[in-house]
């Protein structure tokens, strides 16, 4: 009887733990070594899992804090703050450098963003890829989202499916197979390339503000194409 009793609690451990001892890529993903951008504005602190990049005057340009491994499917999470709710950043996520050595503007980054930033949160924008590809709903901006206090953002990448969510709330949830194609001289939408699969993933310092300082703490990365 204590045998028979004790078979399904065997069994279901077995099946729990290969999702209790999910790998955590945090360590080697926030490698000092996997990172470049400008010294002046991004600081990295692999220890105590944060990222804080500050501007103390307007960089004129969007200037990024980039991974040099590249990623496909993944799932990150980190908590965020924009300094008294001043300025905008994001989490670019597959995307690609396009600055070249010796250009003045540096550290300049393409392809889909998680936007962080009033009016925006939680979006997802084809940065320098033809603009917004899906933008948070005003009303779950709302309901979601403290916008001077910390806020976490829970990102996962799967195949075409982009899945964003702000303190549990699902701010976006579908599959992009395709970038935003832009419109022409003439105004018209032009049909859009399809999606990277992988890139890097950069963190933002948007340009237009004298002042600004966002924070990524309690960071945590899965990659999930190794899986």
């Amino acid at each position: 009887m204590r045998l028979s009793r004790l078979l399904p609690a065997a069994l279901a451990a077995l099946l729990l733990a290969p999702a209790l001892g999910r790998a955590d890529d945090t360590e080697s993903f926030l490698d000092p070594k996997n990172w470049e951008g400008r010294t002046d504005i991004w600081k990295i602190d692999p220890k105590a899992r944060t990222i804080v990049g500050e501007t103390t005057e307007d960089p004129k340009y969007n200037t990024f804090f980039c991974s040099k491994a590249k990623y496909g499917d993944f799932e990150l999470t980190c908590k965020v703050l924009l300094r008294d709710g001043v300025g905008n950043s994001g989490v670019q996520i597959r995307s690609e450098r396009f600055d070249k050595d010796g250009d003045k503007q540096s550290f300049r980054v393409r392809g889909p963003q998680v936007d962080v930033g009033k009016g925006y949160w939680g979006s997802l924008y084809g940065e320098g890829v033809g603009g917004m590809m899906k933008a948070s709903s005003p009303d779950a901006i709302k309901k979601a989202v403290k916008e001077t206090e910390f806020n976490e953002y829970h990102i996962i990448a799967k195949g075409t499916r982009i899945t964003i969510k702000i303190n549990g709330e699902t701010m976006v949830d579908q599959d992009f197979p395709t970038l935003p194609g832009g419109k022409n001289k003439d105004g018209k939408e032009q049909p859009g390339k399809p999606a990277p699969t992988a890139g890097i993933i950069a963190f933002q310092a948007h340009a237009g503000y004298p002042k600004m300082r966002v924070e990524f703490k309690d960071i945590k990365f899965t990659n999930l194409s190794k899986k």
